[in-house]
């Protein structure tokens, strides 16, 4: 059995994520193994946030290649005095590659960047490739080295510190992975119904401030705004708490899923077979069925986003509910 293996994952935030589960599991499996890991400065918060790695090695240059390499190269030299058993290829690039065959370890395995199968698939593939058996994802979540921040930030915006928090995520990266926000409204209306002691969360940068307060001014009272208020470590140590999250395509729909949190996604035009969310607390609502799903455009050809536009509230609701009740 190894003693030592390190791990490589570069980027970006929501990529790292995924891996998480996977690699505690691996640490559950192997309680006397030591379990470095290799990323890049930009997406170490969250690493360095949780209880799991006994070493984070974090490479600069931000994103330039060359520069990346550089201080990858500098770094070396620290690497190879760990002798490390094992590596754990989860990027696969120039980088990656040149730290698995300078450290020359007895056993490795690379990630397979193209294989029509999801992100996670190919994670957990990965690490079973290395020959320590099979190494489903960890769902009971994560311990965090500082919780009290996470709480602090809740209940100073408005948590009551009882009721059940559900996130609501409308932060897809353009109109074709966007649901109409009158729909965000309407569904967080018809669970307020059902589910009168909810609050929901909102989560997030500039770029959902507007949709945001949308929110806060359709559902008066209800609705905690935390945009531009956290760090990735915080937004991560937050959705811990959450009962159910609605999202669109988005690093904090991977935070919630891999976390073991009922998380229902809506992808729109979003290619699902790579990204999609894995496990039976999650589901996914794609445009794959279509004739033009998946079609990754930014707008619509169509002009009506078809593929969001035609689940409802309603419909949607009746899915979220399902799900929690699993």
């Amino acid at each position: 059995m190894p003693k030592r293996i390190l791990t490589i994952r570069l980027q970006a935030m929501g990529d790292l994520v995924i891996t998480l589960p996977y690699l505690q599991q691996l640490k559950k499996m192997l309680p006397g193994c030591r379990i470095d890991l290799l990323t890049r400065e930009e997406v170490d918060s969250i690493p360095n946030g949780i209880i799991l790695f006994d070493k984070i090695y974090s490479v600069g240059g931000g994103r330039d290649l060359k520069k990346q390499l550089l201080s990858t190269a500098m770094m070396l030299p620290r690497l190879f005095l760990n002798s490390y058993d094992a590596v754990i290829d989860l990027q696969n690039n120039e980088v990656s590659k040149l730290v698995r065959l300078s450290l020359m370890p007895s056993a490795w395995s690379v990630f397979d960047r193209f294989s029509p199968i999801a992100a996670g698939e190919s994670t957990r593939l990965t690490i079973e490739g290395i020959g320590l058996g099979k190494c489903f994802p960890d769902e009971s979540g994560f311990k965090f080295r500082e919780t009290k921040r996470s709480t602090g930030l809740l209940k100073e915006n408005g948590w009551d510190g009882s009721s059940q928090l559900v996130v609501l995520n409308p932060a897809g990266a353009f109109e074709t992975r966007n649901w109409p926000m009158e729909n965000y409204v309407e569904f967080a209306k018809e669970w307020l119904l059902r589910f009168p002691s909810t609050q929901f969360l909102v989560v997030g940068t500039d770029f959902i401030a507007t949709k945001a307060g949308r929110l806060e001014e359709a559902l008066s009272g209800k609705v905690i705004n935390l945009v531009n208020k956290t760090t990735a470590l915080e937004a991560f140590a937050i959705i811990q708490k959450a009962g159910f999250v609605l999202s669109e395509d988005s690093g904090l729909m991977h935070m919630a899923w891999v976390s073991g949190i009922p998380t229902l996604a809506m992808f729109g035009s979003t290619r699902a077979v790579r990204s999609r969310p894995l496990g039976g607390h999650s589901l996914l609502l794609d445009s794959g069925d279509l004739p033009c799903g998946n079609c990754m455009l930014e707008i619509c050809k169509f002009g009506d986003t078809h593929c969001l536009t035609r689940y409802s509230p309603t419909f949607v609701l009746k899915k979220a509910i399902e799900l929690v009740k699993k």
